[in-house]
């Protein structure tokens, strides 16, 4: 139940303007500022300098240029060329051609054939590049043209690209063997989006039971499977599997247990960071919030030591 409160706070605080313009001005005025625990900044020079301190870790990385629900196609364009700017700063610096994104960024929601086109855009260059692009998955209202892209793409030859699945939506278990036909290689999620009960587990345990039956499914049947997870338990169901360590990869989330993440690197583990960056970081660090209301006690510590 409190969850439940949270995500639905969390979320309606991530959609206020006026306190978005605030953490703008505020959350990444300094290196130490609250919001930089979990964002590595607001340029791509931030992101990379971020990505280097991780690889140094033995970790692996995905850039992940935030924004989201763009209104308009010149939003759109303006979008995927931030995302090309991305994937040439990264093949000048030399750290790993790994990238995420969302497609409402790039217009899903005003037009779903220029979506596609932003989309193949980015996938031409990075696929020369020798990128991997994963195409992260939003709320419920996307999941089934995601995955329609997603399929329409593959079928075109685009072979170096991932999706994510949500354990927390009643047909995630329904869509897994669909990407595992494909052959796509998916990333398995709980969940951080707000949810109607008629398309989403209300309870946190009944999440986890689905994320647990997913992962069997997906270390059994998947290419690759990126396990992304900060809970232990899934962590340990994951290790008992027997599936050699590099045929998958654990993934979390910049600035979430690094003391997990060097545990299971010491183990000999593939871990993924994902690190997020960029002008639109407001609601992602809500959702974030929301996913565990701990955090938000470290966030009024940090606004009070800034303005102390």
């Amino acid at each position: 139940m409190v969850d439940s409160v949270s995500k639905i706070l969390f979320h309606l605080v991530a959609q206020s303007g006026t306190l978005k313009k605030l953490a703008s001005r505020y959350g990444m005025r300094r290196p130490s500022s609250f919001a930089r625990r979990f964002i590595a900044g607001e340029t791509v020079a931030d992101a990379i300098a971020a990505a280097r301190a991780v690889e140094a870790r033995g970790m692996l990385i995905s850039l992940d240029l935030l924004g989201e629900s763009v209104a308009t196609l010149a939003a759109a364009d303006v979008a995927t060329g931030g995302y090309l700017d991305v994937i040439d700063a990264i093949i000048t610096s030399g750290i790993e051609r790994n990238i995420s994104l969302k497609l409402t960024q790039l217009g899903l929601d005003v037009d779903k054939a220029s979506a596609i086109d932003n989309l193949r855009k980015i996938l031409e260059r990075a696929a020369a590049a020798g990128f991997f692009v994963r195409i992260d998955m939003e709320s419920s209202e996307y999941t089934e043209v995601t995955l329609e892209i997603f399929e329409t793409l593959w079928g075109h030859g685009y072979r170096q690209m991932g999706v994510v699945l949500q354990s927390a939506l009643l047909r995630s278990e329904q869509d897994l063997p669909r990407m595992n036909a494909l052959g796509a290689r998916v990333r398995l999620v709980k969940g951080a989006y707000k949810e109607p009960k008629s398309v989403a587990y209300p309870k946190k345990a009944d999440v986890d039971a689905a994320y647990a039956r997913m992962l069997r499914v997906l270390m059994a049947d998947g290419h690759y499977p990126a396990i992304a997870t900060h809970d232990p338990a899934m962590i340990e169901l994951a290790r008992a599997q027997n599936v050699a360590p590099d045929r998958f990869e654990f993934q979390m989330l910049y600035g979430v247990r690094r003391d997990l993440q060097a545990r299971l690197v010491n183990a000999g583990y593939r871990v993924r960071v994902y690190i997020p960056f960029g002008r639109e970081w407001f609601p992602y660090f809500m959702r974030r919030l929301g996913e565990r209301p701990a955090n938000v006690m470290f966030v009024i510590r940090g606004i009070l030591g800034e303005h102390g």
